[in-house]
């Protein structure tokens, strides 16, 4: 009875005192696992006299006493052992966790999840993985193709470390890097629309066509830089459907179903008899970059933004 009234005793006082130092800890769990003061104070490169404070500090928070020490040895007492038995999976599992949230920061260990849209951004990747793997030879890098509709929810929910896509990303806790690249945009357009037999068109042109839609899970300011709403005069867009994937859009554009603003590396890497791409003689150019999470901007992340950045040689390569 007096052992379980010590028991109950001492966790009606942890609960009152539950905010431990890391200091007292270690010295009660390694105290309890040495049963020696000077080979405690040892391993944790203190004196023996701090040891003894601190253990004398834990027992008067408790209550009760965690060690029996005579001239000869020190023991746990029922209540020390019972605290020992439960503190030390959880602080194992406490300090494996950290120690891994270390090596994830440093970027000692692990591997580095990147996501791209289409043909020509995996190749960019490609080259900048090739030069970070060099450079940090403990990573991996795992590129993954990503659908317009999967980039930003791949991201959100830790799928991936970066993204490369087009900017502006104007979202809550993401970061953009620097502009990688940038190109001039197009207008795709079925093969057989006017506009097609055209050398150029203009912004204002986009009112003549429906203009295809992204997909919602787009950052809003991404869908305003590639689907606006009106020209620049004013004039009204008419929306045309939604498409979750890039060639999803191309196979509506060839059916005649709209037209959509495209990067100049989509008649390279896109080419189809049933879509023309046209040079929009006076659009701003499509800039693109990595972006990644606030709370996930590790050593690692950082360096490999570094990397796609110097792969380029400047910090803005424009693609004819």
């Amino acid at each position: 009875m007096r052992r379980c009234a010590r028991i109950v005793k001492l966790e009606l006082t942890i609960r009152r005192n539950v905010m431990l130092e890391r200091h007292e800890l270690e010295a009660f769990l390694t105290l309890a696992e040495e049963l020696h003061f000077g080979r405690t104070a040892d391993r944790l490169h203190v004196s023996t006299a701090r040891i003894s404070q601190t253990i004398a500090k834990l027992e008067r928070r408790t209550g009760v006493p965690l060690f029996t020490r005579t001239s000869r040895r020190v023991e746990l007492t029922a209540v020390g052992r019972r605290l020992y038995e439960e503190i030390r999976p959880a602080w194992n599992q406490i300090t494996t966790a950290f120690e891994r949230a270390i090596d994830i920061g440093r970027g000692l260990t692990g591997t580095l999840s990147v996501a791209f849209v289409g043909a020509a951004g995996g190749q960019l990747l490609a080259g900048a993985a090739e030069l970070f793997r060099r450079r940090r030879p403990d990573c991996d890098v795992r590129l993954r193709e990503a659908q317009l509709a999967d980039s930003m929810p791949w991201l959100r929910d830790g799928e991936v470390d970066l993204v490369l896509g087009t900017f502006p990303v104007d979202e809550p806790g993401i970061v953009s890097g620097p502009v990688l690249v940038s190109e001039a945009r197009m207008l795709a357009v079925p093969s057989q629309h006017p506009f097609a037999r055209r050398t150029s068109v203009s912004l204002e042109d986009l009112a003549k066509v429906k203009l295809l839609q992204l997909p919602d899970t787009l950052p809003a300011s991404l869908r305003e830089d590639w689907t606006p709403r009106t020209t620049p005069g004013g004039r009204p867009i008419d929306p045309g459907p939604s498409a979750a994937t890039f060639n999803e859009m191309l196979t509506l554009i060839g059916a005649g179903r709209g037209a959509f603003t495209v990067g100049a590396q989509a008649r390279r890497y896109y080419a189809r008899p049933d879509v023309a791409y046209v040079p929009i003689s006076d659009a701003s150019p499509l800039r693109w970059g990595l972006f990644w999470r606030a709370d996930g901007a590790t050593a690692r992340v950082r360096a490999f933004a570094q990397a796609a950045h110097d792969l380029l040689a400047v910090p803005s390569a424009t693609v004819p």
